[in-house]
């Protein structure tokens, strides 16, 4: 494959021959970077490179060039290169077109000129967009390929887990490709066992668990060390956030997942009210972003694996794996995040995973374009997912049951959802029951009100309707509430007095919970504030304490 290019475009000869050169001595090892002193210009190259099929990752474009400026050349080359990222180089008397233009053309970066020293001032930010481009761009397939039935809840197991963990892959339909009648029958797989996951050196497995494609393509699921300063349980926002401060404070710091880092976070297809990105992001790329940040000051991860219990020693907290090890520990943090809440309805357990999800995944998407999908829930969850859906689906419903969507939804999403054609939203309504053979074909619908009821075709059924604590492997350790999110801090003083069996000559810190030298963090925690943001927060935070309770021991 050829390299992706990197296209900068300048009238000004002297910045584009410096810019450039820049551009080539850090970049030109892995891509090619082409110059063009013109936007009419640098548009008949691009239309080249199209039917050459050649990628190209980056365009850094002046902005103030005549007959086509900056913005004008990205409107028309993106046409031909929609993913490829984009920033714009200004004088400081253009700044305001280049914020203008993180909405018409959806810029990624503005640089101010001058840009010296790269190092400091243009190197960080190509970086960082390069880093997304990668993450995104599909060359020629070489990788995994999966051969499944389309409606088969392990095949889409399988595939969300190979997505959330970043590792490419190629679906083929049993039933109508070509290719994946010729891989069962050279691998001797009847339909019963299915899916068929075959890697790059021509092994495979055949209906297999995550666990065993993870041991297969070399996931880390076993620790290196016996101890570990900090084990964090939990690769959400928290425990991703605390993990980057954890080791950055110099903390032997150890993470375990038993999904995908991310957590239920990571299936946001957008978060528009992170601070520091005014664009947006999905789920997906704050965990990608995270995990590199962790393994960058030394964290060590393993996912999946699931911890199964707890058990305190002395001044060690020792933690029992999915596959019977213990690792010990001087201070353990939970941030294990809830779990969907499952609904009793029908039909939907029969279908689950065949056109009926809790928590899509954003991989399903694609595979309802021109198709009509119903959305249950109010909350910002349920309106993200039917903001991504409705960019393939015929139509998005939103299932509310409530008045209206202002109590659980912020205000920028319920804007977005009224501007957007194909999405309809239905309050008061609930639904009774699901029905599809092999796959959802068809839902009741009830008025909460009226209580009439209605019949719809259906290729897809989502539900967003809340969540509960994953903590049952916590049970008899620490104090819970009665819905099993784990108390901390003041929670446990009532009257002044620590909670029972508590040991240590202190009350307990803001985020410890009731055993000395365990915290929590996170949506886990009672009375939290559930959301991204004040998961980091709370990841960080618990940090902090974690190294006062480490003075004290």
């Amino acid at each position: 494959m050829a390299k992706p290019v990197i296209w900068t475009v300048d009238d000004d000869p002297d910045v584009l021959r410096a810019v450039e050169r820049d551009l080539r001595r850090q970049y030109g090892n892995r891509y090619r970077v082409m110059a063009a002193d013109s936007g009419a210009g640098a548009l008949e190259s691009v239309k080249q490179l199209k039917l050459r099929n050649d990628p190209v990752a980056l365009f850094l474009v002046d902005q103030r060039m005549p007959r086509m400026s900056g913005v004008e050349f990205l409107e028309a080359a993106l046409e031909f290169y929609p993913d490829a990222k984009r920033a714009l180089l200004t004088a400081y008397a253009d700044t305001d077109a280049a914020i203008r233009a993180i909405n018409s053309v959806k810029i990624d970066h503005y640089l101010m000129k001058p840009w010296d020293p790269p190092e400091e001032r243009l190197y960080g930010v190509v970086d960082d967009l390069l880093d997304d481009w990668q993450a995104g761009f599909r060359p020629p397939f070489e990788g995994i390929r999966i051969v499944g039935h389309r409606w088969s809840p392990h095949f889409n197991q399988m595939r969300d887990f190979l997505a959330r963990n970043s590792i490419p892959y190629q679906l083929l339909d049993a039933e109508t490709d070509e290719t994946a009648r010729q891989l069962m029958e050279s691998s001797a797989t009847d339909s019963k066992h299915l899916p068929l996951v075959v890697f790059l050196d021509g092994t495979h497995l055949q209906d297999p668990t995550s666990a065993a494609v993870a041991e297969k393509l070399g996931l880390k699921t076993k620790a290196e060390l016996p101890f570990y300063d900090l084990v964090i349980v939990g690769g959400g926002p928290a425990g991703l956030a605390a993990a980057v401060y954890g080791a950055a404070d110099g903390l032997g710091t150890l993470l375990i997942e038993r999904e995908a880092p991310g957590g239920q976070a990571g299936r946001s297809s957008r978060i528009e009210n992170y601070l520091g990105f005014p664009t947006g992001l999905s789920g997906f790329d704050l965990a990608r972003r995270a995990v590199s940040q962790a393994r960058r000051f030394g964290v060590e991860i393993l996912a999946p694996q699931e911890v199964t219990g707890v058990r305190v020693d002395g001044p060690s907290r020792f933690v029992t794996l999915g596959n019977g090890t213990e690792i010990g520990c001087r201070a353990l943090l939970i941030a294990t995040g809830i779990a969907f809440r499952k609904v009793d309805v029908p039909g939907v357990e029969e279908l689950n995973g065949a056109g009926v999800y809790y928590y899509a995944p954003m991989t399903e998407a694609l595979s309802y374009k021109n198709e009509d999908v119903y959305i249950v829930g109010g909350a910002n969850s349920a309106g993200q997912a039917a903001m991504y859906f409705s960019k393939y689906a015929r139509s998005v419903t939103m299932l509310v049951r409530g008045d209206s969507l202002s109590a659980n939804m912020s205000q920028y999403l319920e804007d977005q959802i009224a501007a957007t054609k194909n999405i309809a939203v239905r309050l008061n309504t609930s639904v009774l029951e699901v029905k599809g053979t092999g796959r959802c074909e068809t839902i009741t619908l009830m008025n909460n009100k009226t209580c009439a009821r209605e019949t719809v075709s259906a290729s897809a059924l989502l539900f967003y309707v809340g969540a509960i604590p994953y903590t049952d492997w916590l049970a008899g350790v620490v104090e819970r509430d009665a819905q099993g999110y784990i108390y901390s801090g003041g929670h446990f003083l009532k009257g002044g007095k620590r909670p029972s069996g508590w040991t240590a000559d202190r009350d307990p810190f803001m985020l410890e919970t009731s055993v000395p030298g365990i915290f929590v963090a996170g949506d886990v925690r009672h009375a939290s504030a559930k959301g991204v943001t004040s998961g980091v927060g709370e990841g960080a935070m618990a940090v902090k304490l974690i190294h006062q309770y480490l003075s004290t021991v």
